[in-house]
């Protein structure tokens, strides 16, 4: 493979780096990244054809039929990540790197809106967060941004610490330490020691890190980061209250400020102040953080408000795990409302051994809360359906065919699930 210094060459001549050879390929450098099924070789003279300058091949056969438009690397995903490293070695900007078992991305998009009011932001577009990703945020970044905010979503332990290595963020941001990918990371001993290498890194290398106090695991996390900044408590770096929790978070900021935001859940809060804390210490003028997170409207099936012609519906199915379930069902168990309250809940992916465990202890809080109808779907709710009145569905039709025999009107829905469940195709029934 040619070293770092020739690849950046190639890499400076082009409008972008692709890794999919189905997308807009016009000068772009196109790394062949092989799957479990597919050999990324194969799809480099189509993305050629396409319009891609460079192509980055591990078939060195291919690779000499055309040494101006091909460069061989033994393995095209490490290139990437090498070239990643050394395209982030010549920006001297801040990079945010921001992980967490619950509310990343929607704390990463809030970031966005914040910091965008006075710097130039590149940040991690939809869910751009894994080994494949972080680099292309990375290499994303160019000469106008004047900051950036990286998102790293890992499943096991060791994940935290390659990104942070690639991205060399000065500072960082843990949302939370949550029951997700229980699986991955044998536990949640593992999952605070996977996410908290993160706080390492910036202790390593002398960064800066928000800590969220609310928190009971992150300020034990952060004691060997020298530069902290905490929130939301009253005795921190920048306090924030909760005010209201629905239809819409209110939320009252360090100074006074008093906000209210176009999203809902108690659960959110902590996002919110997030962003605050963060605007804050990059001197953000207040005025405009609260006119941010005013504006702030969530997308992608997160804590979304959606009003169908027969109800109410907070969409939240982009995913799932027992951490960020609890807090949605007791966030929406205490909404004010005027007619009766439903759930549709899907399983909750990546738990392992767990699995069983947290879903009957799910159901355990459901039969708590005064839901007037609990829908359960998937294969592992069926642990969950402890109380006679719980309808359990193990597909997804089998729900979808209940919602048409039972029209729903004049409620209040909460829709919440795993990715993968691919709940938000019931919003048409509801």
């Amino acid at each position: 493979m040619e070293d770092s210094t020739a690849l950046y060459a190639r890499f400076t001549q082009c409008a972008a780096v692709s890794t999919d050879s189905r997308q807009d390929q016009t000068n772009t450098l196109f790394f062949a990244l092989n799957g479990p099924s597919f050999r990324g070789r194969d799809f480099a003279p189509q993305a050629l054809a396409k319009g891609a300058r460079y192509a980055v091949v591990d078939d060195e056969e291919l690779a000499a039929t055309d040494p101006e438009r091909y460069t061989f690397a033994p393995d095209p995903l490490l290139a990437l990540q090498q070239l990643a490293h050394h395209h982030r070695r010549q920006l001297s900007i801040p990079v945010i790197g921001i992980t967490g078992s619950n509310g990343k991305t929607t704390t990463k998009e809030l970031l966005h809106a914040v910091l965008s009011r006075r710097y130039a932001v590149q940040y991690t577009r939809g869910n751009l967060n894994n080994h494949i990703g972080v680099p292309l945020t990375l290499l994303s970044i160019n000469k106008q941004h004047e900051l950036a905010i990286v998102e790293m979503g890992a499943n096991h332990q060791g994940e935290i610490d390659l990104l942070s290595r690639l991205a060399e963020p000065t500072h960082g941001l843990i949302t939370n330490i949550g029951k997700a990918h229980l699986e991955g990371f044998g536990g949640e001993e593992g999952i605070a020691k996977g996410k908290s290498e993160l706080f390492r890194f910036l202790a390593a290398t002398g960064g800066t890190a928000f800590v969220n106090t609310a928190d009971a695991k992150l300020p034990g996390l952060a004691t060997s980061v020298n530069e902290q900044v905490s929130y939301p408590n009253p005795t921190d770096s920048y306090p924030a209250e909760l005010l209201t929790a629905a239809p819409n978070v209110v939320l009252r900021l360090y100074d006074g400020t008093v906000v209210e935001a176009q999203i809902t859940g108690g659960y959110n809060f902590l996002n919110l102040a997030a962003a605050a804390a963060v605007g804050a210490h990059f001197q953000v003028p207040t005025a405009d953080i609260a006119a941010a997170l005013a504006g702030y409207a969530p997308t992608n099936n997160r804590s979304q408000l959606v009003r169908t012609s027969r109800n109410e519906v907070v969409l939240d199915a982009y995913n799932a795990n027992p951490s960020s379930m609890a807090a949605a069902l007791t966030s929406f168990a205490a909404r004010p409302a005027t007619g009766e309250k439903v759930v549709i809940l899907g399983d909750m992916f990546e738990l392992g051994e767990a699995s069983v465990a947290e879903h009957r202890a799910l159901g355990e809080l459901l039969a708590t809360l005064p839901f007037a109808t609990v829908l359960l779907c998937g294969l592992d709710m069926q642990h969950a359906a402890l109380q006679s009145e719980f309808h359990h569905f193990l597909t997804k039709a089998e729900a979808a065919a209940w919602l048409t025999e039972h029209p729903l009107s004049d409620k209040q829905i909460l829709i919440k699930g795993s990715r993968g469940m691919g709940l938000e195709t019931l919003l048409p029934l509801v």
